[in-house]
């Protein structure tokens, strides 16, 4: 497996190639949720949608769950977001989180460089 860099929150992360993007994350202390989201998340199943983020790079196909979550409001299928807890990194990828309980606004929080 190839060594993936991930940009996050002004951090460069290294992970392997197919990690779990919300471990990756959680794992180099990056701010993943925004408030109460923090202490009431799904730990990563995929029903919650509060890790949802922006995600450019080599990353998995969605699966059903995070097409099925982000079908639903307060998400929006065309907006550009995943589920961190429902993809693969696959290459070097760039994160950005915005505002919003479940990551679904349109204010940036962090970028790859905050």
């Amino acid at each position: 497996m190839s060594i993936i860099k991930v940009a996050a929150q002004g951090k460069t992360l290294v992970c392997q190639q197919g990690s779990n993007l919300r471990q990756v994350l959680l794992e180099h202390e990056v701010e993943l949720y925004n408030g109460k989201a923090k202490i009431i998340n799904c730990r990563g199943i995929g029903t919650c949608g509060t890790c949802a983020v922006i995600v450019e790079g080599e990353v998995s196909e969605p699966n059903w769950k995070d097409k099925a979550r982000r079908s639903l409001p307060p998400h929006s299928p065309t907006a550009n977001r995943r589920l961190a807890c429902q993809t693969r990194v696959l290459g070097d990828v760039r994160v950005t989180k915005c505002d919003g309980f479940w990551g679904q606004g349109n204010q940036t929080v962090w970028t790859p460089e905050l």
